[in-house]
Formats: structure tokens, sequence, C-alpha cells
């Protein structure tokens, strides 16, 4: 049995599908197939369920799955432990983030950890909330940087900052020259929103339900339109395409399609999320958390609420 092995079987339950576990893992899938079989050979039971589109996880699975996690995390503090030695700021902090914070955090936070803390370089990886939860789980980053909500996973978390939402709009729009706009009525407009996966579509969702039913896959396609990334939309937006909702921190950033464009606050309540800090409790550096947190709170990004450690 290897620390390698343990690492198949969390992906493929996670997964629930050995290809896209193989390439998670970055090997093949007869490799990870082959390793499993082993693996399921020599403790004496079946661990997943195949046959059809999903595999399944057999009830001993998910114990040794779940067992095979713990091992996975108390493996990593070990190697941590090991690497650090007395001094918990000397070296590299993996540190995963949402894809809807990390182009807008990073050039400020960048610049500060370095001044500050050179010796503890970022080793960043861009996600889903949900892949960066089961990253963590299995000790391959060291903390992550999402918004609330997230999946219960008895991690600690430190609330960071706490960043209302906006209305982007075309320059030609009619609400162009709004002062506020009530989240009811977006669904009178063709809305542009994140794909599937990323939290920050939902929670836009939560802001006015009615979109929902104007999805993509639903007969209202002709409502509203997906992009993969915050500035894909906003180029649409500039294009003319519709109007789309955007974390403040996301229009700080200037370009040549900004004359295309107007910002438009929410009547209250303003909807907003809430950016938080999340590690395992098993972590051995602290120390290094607090630092990433200091980081974060004191790197200028405007426009957002931060919270220190006393009022979170």
């Amino acid at each position: 049995m290897t620390l390698t092995e343990l690492k198949y079987i969390v992906a493929v339950a996670r997964e629930r599908h050995f290809g896209r576990a193989a390439e998670a893992c970055f090997v093949s899938q007869p490799t990870l197939s082959v390793a499993i079989r082993k693996l399921e050979d020599e403790l004496g039971v079946v661990l997943f369920e195949r046959g059809g589109g999903e595999i399944g996880v057999t009830d001993i699975g998910q114990r040794v799955v779940a067992q095979a996690q713990k091992v996975l995390e108390e493996a990593a503090t070990l190697k941590e432990i090991a690497r650090q030695g007395e001094d918990p700021l000397n070296g590299p902090l993996r540190v995963g983030i949402i894809y809807t914070i990390a182009p807008y955090l990073l050039p400020r936070l960048v610049p500060t950890q370095v001044e500050h803390t050179p010796q503890m370089p970022l080793i960043l990886q861009e996600n889903y909330t949900a892949r960066l939860i089961e990253l963590l789980r299995q000790g391959e980053i060291d903390c992550a940087i999402v918004a609330l909500p997230i999946p219960d996973a008895g991690l600690m978390i430190e609330p960071l900052y706490d960043e209302p939402f906006v209305v982007a709009v075309p320059s030609h729009h009619p609400w162009a020259t709004r002062k506020r706009i009530a989240s009811d009525e977006l669904k009178d407009e063709t809305m542009l929103l994140l794909g599937t996966g990323h939290c920050f579509r939902d929670q836009v969702l939560e802001v006015c339900p009615e979109l929902a039913r104007f999805s993509p896959s639903s007969e209202g396609i002709q409502r509203s339109f997906e992009g993969s990334s915050l500035e894909t939309i906003r180029h649409m937006v500039a294009a003319g395409l519709g109007v789309t909702v955007m974390p403040v921190s996301s229009i700080t950033s200037t370009g040549p399609e900004d004359e295309l464009l107007r910002y438009i606050p929410f009547e209250e309540p303003v909807p907003d999320r809430r950016v938080v800090l999340a590690w395992r409790r098993s972590f051995p550096r602290p120390a290094a958390i607090e630092a990433l947190a200091h980081g974060v709170r004191h790197c200028g990004l405007p426009n957002v609420h931060i919270l220190d450690k006393v009022s979170a």
C-alpha cells in the first residue's frame, strides 16, 4: 500500500470516473486502474462499483476512502513539519484561489508578500471552490482563498473581507445613467453568467432566482449567455450582448473597453460575498496562515470591507 494508491482512490471517489481521476492525478487511466486493482487485491475488498457511466463507491470503499483522506492529510503535515524546521515562514506556501478572485487580488497581494515575507513564496493554483476544498483535504495545497459558502469539510476558516456586487451594463443601455438598480429588475434583462461550477454564478442566481430558468440548458436560452471568466463576460457586456453582475474588486482595472461600460450599485440590501481563508486544522504553520491573511487585508484591495481578526 502506497500514498500514491491512496491518492488514486480518493480521486476516483471524488470524480466518480476513472478517466477524470487519472487526469486529475496526471497519470494514464491504465496506470491508475491497475494501481487501484492492486490495492483492492491487497485489502481483499472491492472499493468501487464499476460499470455504467458513473463509478459508485461501495460501503466499505467509503470507509477506506475516508481513512485514506486522513492518511494523506497527515502525510502532508509530516512533510511540512520536516520542511520548515523552526521557522514557519521559511519555505513556499501552496495557496489555492478561486477564478473570480485571483485576477483581482493577486496583482496586489503578491508584491505585498514579496516585500514582507520574501522567504515564503506563494505557489498559486486557480480552481473551482469544490476542487480546492478537495485539494486541501488531500494535502495538495496548504490553504485556499474562497467565497462562502463552502462544503463542511472540518476546515479552519478566517474571514478576510466582504465584497459588494455591482451591475455592469453597456454604456448605451437605458440603465447607464441610473444611480441604483434593484435586484429584481435583472429578471427582465438578457443576462451574461459564468458557467456551471463557478460559485459566483450561484451567488448571482441567489440575487435574482428568476434567472435560473433562463439558463442555456432551459427553453429560455435566448435570455441568458454563459462565459468562461469574468473578463470574457466583461467584454461581452461591452459589446452590447447583455448585462451582468460582478464583484466590486473586478472593476478596479482599466482598459479600452471601460469606455463602453457602466457599473451601477445595487439598491439596499446590497448583495455581497464573504471571502475567507480556509486551511486544515492539522496544518503545522499557523504563522504562515496568519502572514497570508495579513497580506490580503493590507494589500490595498479597493472597495471591499476588510474584516480584521477580532471582528471576524
